[in-house]
């Protein structure tokens, strides 16, 4: 990219930030960067070159309302959770809600219909969508691939930043094989304590002792000069005797390798870590566009005793290096992995079956599993529920909690279930704090079904309870001076599916913002000091549905 095609893409703001490019986040990287509004909605947005309004979209999470730019330089800038956009253009999209009677939006445009310059507003910066609080969130990705670009790295974006990353735990993994299948021992841990800016070391004197092949996981992350949030790293390497055996560099992904954030993390520290727990070792299924260099995949052999010298930097975006240098020394005893006749080998490229008698299975399928493993699937004890929820199997484990999927398998257990709850049935996981969470899933002659990226603990269950709403004005209120019509919304377990609003009768557009947990409509039309009856339906995922009637005076 060259910076001087672009202008900052958002007016009279601190230029601070949020997150940026490429963090592990839940099951995605992070795919653009996110920049501060100074605690406030409604900044201006500009088109950051010369080119045309491509897309618009409005949804509940996500984005929220996002706009999209294709540029005459051959990227396309991502705009996301928005306040509004720009008048002709909420126009356009309120006209397609009321034609379609959608909450939603998503419109396609050609070079044609909405052309910009650089500079022109486009919108202004809000709080829509998954947003925790106000900010934009900026992307550019190349137009023909849709490849994401790293912003910062390529100096599109430039922070105020002087402060290296942190080093803040490193674990070893020994790992041994059998049938070719990798069977990982339990972590050893190590502290680490920084000597000077830029320099760690490990808290112990003597030597790692390391077995006869493993890898290291380092906890890394990064802070920005301003702003008391944390950031994800650009780079990760190691060396080991000061040859390169490992690297890993996070300078961009197209959408379908998003979720391999997963393979990057050593994924079973990473869902309880506050930094990032970068595996410095590649898994077998985990895209070569993130490794420059891995050599035997950052395996690092050692003798019993020999002593290396290992090497793990830390680059953060802006160029700032941190560094842990340390002795590791071979052991005498070795970890040797025991076959266990009761497992089931699992491989990436294949297609499986997972039974646990005539009543639950699981497939597979190929490309879901980042490396092959040995599973045991087993019956285990039912787990409490929470208010309103019927356990109704007991709870059936394939694969573990800490073992993520790339693509979606598919579940189904079979199970009595009484006739008024068949249509309020869904598959729940246990996760390994023990609470349950949805999978998804319908029932069908006795059989629940879903597709899900979810593992753990499976059960049927049924939510019985509807969702909550509640108007947050009093009823015949006066809102000739409100934004909006507002109502708190929120479930109990399934989740929030739809929603209709009607004013004297007539369907209206009502976004719903998940974070605040409210349902709004904002006024498209001016008042008339008259009296109105408005009907909201709220409907779960199991179909549960509550209805609330009121009036107000605008």
């Amino acid at each position: 990219l060259d910076p001087a095609d672009y202008v900052y893409p958002v007016l009279d703001v601190s230029r601070l930030y949020a997150a940026n490019f490429g963090e592990l986040r839940p099951a995605h990287f992070h795919a653009g960067i996110d920049i501060k509004t100074d605690g406030v909605e409604g900044k201006p947005l500009v088109a950051v070159a010369d080119g045309y309004v491509s897309r618009v979209s409005l949804a509940a999470g996500g984005y929220g309302r996002a706009i999209y730019l294709t540029l005459d330089n051959g990227t396309t800038a991502v705009y996301g959770h928005l306040q509004r956009f720009r008048d002709d253009i909420e126009k356009r999209v309120r006209e397609e809600r009321y034609r379609n009677r959608s909450n939603g939006a998503d419109l396609r445009f050609d070079a044609a219909e909405w052309p910009v310059r650089q500079g022109d507003t486009i919108g202004f910066s809000g709080n829509s969508g998954s947003s925790m609080g106000p900010h934009l969130h900026f992307e550019l990705r190349d137009t023909p691939t849709q490849r994401l670009r790293n912003v910062v790295r390529e100096g599109v974006i430039r922070p105020e930043d002087d402060l290296p990353p942190r080093i803040m735990r490193l674990h070893y993994i020994e790992v041994d094989t059998l049938d070719g299948i990798p069977v990982h021992r339990r972590p050893v841990s190590y502290a680490v304590v920084r000597e000077a800016e830029g320099r760690y070391r490990l808290t112990r004197e003597e030597p790692v002792g390391t077995g006869r092949k493993g890898y290291f996981v380092a906890e890394v992350t990064d802070r920005r000069n301003g702003v008391h949030n944390t950031f994800g790293v650009w780079r990760v390497s190691l060396a080991v005797d000061g040859e390169p055996r490992f690297e890993y560099r996070m300078d961009g992904f197209t959408h379908d390798l998003s979720r391999c954030c997963d393979a990057v993390s050593c994924y079973p520290m990473q869902l309880g870590s506050r930094n990032e727990a970068i595996r410095l070792a590649r898994m077998e299924r985990s895209p070569a566009c993130f490794y420059p260099v891995a050599e035997e995949r950052g395996i690092v052999r050692t003798a019993p005793g020999e002593v290396r010298r290992v090497r793990i930097e830390a680059e953060d975006d802006c160029g700032n290096r941190s560094a842990l240098e340390f002795d590791i020394r071979g052991r005498a005893d070795t970890f040797r992995a025991k076959a266990d006749p009761a497992a089931t080998a699992l491989r990436p490229e294949r297609t499986s079956t997972l039974r646990i008698g005539r009543t639950a299975h699981v497939t597979v399928p190929a490309g879901a599993l980042y490396e092959p493993l040995f599973v045991r699937p087993e019956i285990r004890t039912a787990p409490e529920a929470p208010e309103g929820v019927i356990v109704l199997s007991p709870a059936y484990r394939f694969l573990d909690c800490t073992t993520p999927l790339r693509l979606a398998a598919t579940a189904e257990i079979r199970t009595d279930i009484p006739r008024p709850l068949q249509l309020r049935t869904l598959l729940a996981v246990r996760n390994r704090h023990g609470r349950l969470s949805p999978a998804g899933g319908r029932c069908n002659n006795g059989i629940v079904r879903a597709a899900t990226r979810s593992t753990g603990d499976f059960v049927v269950v049924a939510d019985t309870l509807p969702p909550r709403v509640r108007p947050l004005f009093e009823r015949g209120a006066d809102l000739s001076r409100a934004e909006g019509l507002r109502f708190g919304a929120g479930d109990n377990f399934s989740g929030i599916a739809a929603w209709s609003l009607e004013i004297d009768g007539q369907w209206v557009p009502c976004d719903r913002f998940p974070i605040k947990g409210t349902l709004v409509h904002f006024f498209d039309t001016p008042p008339a000091r008259s009296r109105h009856t408005v009907r909201l339906s709220v409907t779960d995922a199991c179909g549960n549905t509550t209805r609330c009637e009121t009036e107000f005076v605008r």
